[in-house]
């Protein structure tokens, strides 16, 4: 009987095992939005529940469950755009991007919608229900790399916008009148930066495989890397939202096919869940979602 060698018996049965906790036992993860070279709803079993033809930079899934999508530039959006579709594919919005890229979308309070502009004038934007530009603040990066310059900006209570500024190695605060209110420099490239109920700023480094939470002045109270982890999963920490128990959920967006691409970790670096699956490309961002497919209640930190 013809054997295989071990080290290709070992990689084949790696792929055919079902995805697992730290513990050997059978894993679950919740459902969740992705974005990114795939745009998908993916339920808890790890089904496709739903998708959406075009890559996406930014998204949220909305109450009454219309999903709303920053997508990537391309021949159809040659500056990014904004779109608000329901389940069924049908577009309710679209804003399109005048410069580079659109690197962001939130849906405020106000109904307004809040997105960023790559390029010559990077800016953040609020746009109101008819796609008229209502708010214009300039963000003060780089301009050399246009891809590089913002990623998930978030406008905060006090009505100011917290910005990941990745080729600066900076997150801004920005006032509404474009001042300065508060920044922080990170030890590689910011992608996101989340506000925190405490005042806490959680950041995820990209490529410095690197989440760190600093506080008001700028210390750093909590990091994760792979050296807590027992083994590498982050390569290219991007998208990540901190839940209502004090979890982490991050997404690993080059980590390539077969391999861990979100997982969730207890404030004690403690790894609750993992999703693997076989696509080649990897989650840019995520939303966590409840078992109805539905947004979680209460705020989102992400």
């Amino acid at each position: 009987m013809h054997r295989l060698p071990r080290r290709r018996f070992i990689a084949l049965a790696f792929l055919l095992l079902p995805l697992t906790g730290t513990a050997g036992e059978p894993a679950t993860h919740p459902p969740f939005l992705a974005t990114g070279a795939e745009t998908r709803i993916v339920a808890a079993d790890g089904t496709v529940a739903w998708k959406y033809p075009h890559s996406s930079r930014d998204g949220w899934v909305l109450p009454g469950g219309d999903v709303l999508l920053a997508l990537s530039k391309s021949d159809r959006h040659p500056g990014g755009a904004v779109v608000r579709v329901t389940r069924s594919g049908e577009e309710k919005f679209r804003f399109e991007g005048t410069q580079s890229e659109v690197n962001t979308v939130e849906l405020l309070e106000n109904g307004r919608l809040l997105l960023t502009e790559a390029g010559p004038r990077p800016r953040i934007l609020e746009v109101d229900a008819a796609g008229k530009i209502a708010r214009e603040v300039p963000i003060r990066c780089q301009l050399t790399n246009h891809h590089m310059q913002s990623r998930m900006t978030r406008k905060l209570a006090t009505g100011s916008y917290l910005v990941p500024q990745l080729l600066d190695r900076m997150v801004r605060e920005y006032r509404p009148d474009g001042t300065i209110a508060w920044e922080v420099a990170t030890p590689h490239w910011p992608f996101t930066a989340i506000r925190l109920p405490n005042g806490n700023t959680l950041i995820d480094c990209t490529q410095g495989n690197l989440v760190i939470e600093v506080d008001a002045a700028g210390k750093t109270v909590w990091t994760l890397s792979n050296d807590d982890l027992p083994e590498p999963l982050i390569r290219d920490a991007c998208g990540g939202q901190r839940l209502a128990n004090g979890n982490t959920v991050i997404t690993s967006y080059g980590i390539g096919i077969h391999q861990t691409k979100l997982f969730e970790v207890t404030p004690a670096r403690k790894v609750v869940w993992t999703y693997t699956d076989t696509t080649p490309s990897g989650i840019h961002t995520f939303q966590i979602l409840g078992s109805d497919l539905q947004p979680l209640p209460g705020p989102q930190w992400r």
